[in-house]
């Protein structure tokens, strides 16, 4: 009943792609034993051409507002059930390993959703990387995704590589076995992206090697 109502909440967003997924690999598995992944398009499917980072930035935000929406759904349904879950944040807290408490990429490659790109994001096939992600981690049992263990990208392709004005990207394939830092130098990365912040108070940031990416164009 609680998978059926979630699927319905999801049929009145078409455009959202979601999955669920065990969490056996995570340490949050001795408290929950799912997790449901979806993710959101940003409002404006933007390319190289069409590029900027205000753009860009408003993408971001239009998105954000639709994930709000729908976890506030998840909530109240969830509530109404009593059913123990958690919204993990989707930022790092760890400014030492720039990690989030919950990796919300690799919940989405293990529900389905995508895989990950050389450009170190989750690549959708209907938007490419052009998405956000939101994760809300569930005590019950639901039917899980696919999971994704190797990339699609083809192996020639070189487009967000090359549109890294850094360089940090090192055109690595991805596999399930990859580590973060065989595809990208995150704290590089992290150090330009953060040049960026404005005063509304988040990165807003180079996101050019989304922009480049063929998959969802």
């Amino acid at each position: 009943m609680v998978e059926k109502n979630i699927r319905n909440i999801f049929l009145e967003y078409p455009e959202v792609i979601y999955g669920f997924t065990d969490i056996a690999y995570s340490e949050y598995a001795g408290t929950y034993k799912s997790a449901l992944v979806f993710a959101v398009p940003y409002g404006e499917q933007l390319t190289i051409a069409t590029y900027s980072e205000e753009k860009f930035e408003k993408g971001i935000q239009d998105a954000k507002k639709v994930v709000e929406k729908i976890l506030a759904r998840l909530q109240k349904m969830l509530d109404e059930y009593e059913i123990k879950y958690y919204i993990p944040p989707i930022a790092q807290n760890n400014e030492v390993d720039l990690t989030a408490p919950f990796s919300f990429k690799f919940a989405a490659v293990n529900a389905g959703l995508g895989w990950i790109g050389k450009n170190d994001v989750v690549i959708t096939k209907k938007y490419g990387p052009r998405v956000r992600l939101s994760v809300i981690l569930i005590n019950e049992q639901f039917v899980y995704g696919n999971k994704i263990s190797k990339s699609n990208c083809p192996e020639d392709c070189k487009k967000c590589v090359d549109a890294c004005p850094h360089k940090a990207l090192h055109d690595v394939q991805w596999n399930i076995n990859s580590l973060r830092s065989d595809i990208i130098d995150y704290r590089l990365c992290n150090e330009k992206r953060s040049l960026y912040t404005k005063t509304h108070g988040r990165k807003n940031a180079c996101g050019l090697c989304m922009a480049a990416c063929p998959f969802g164009m």
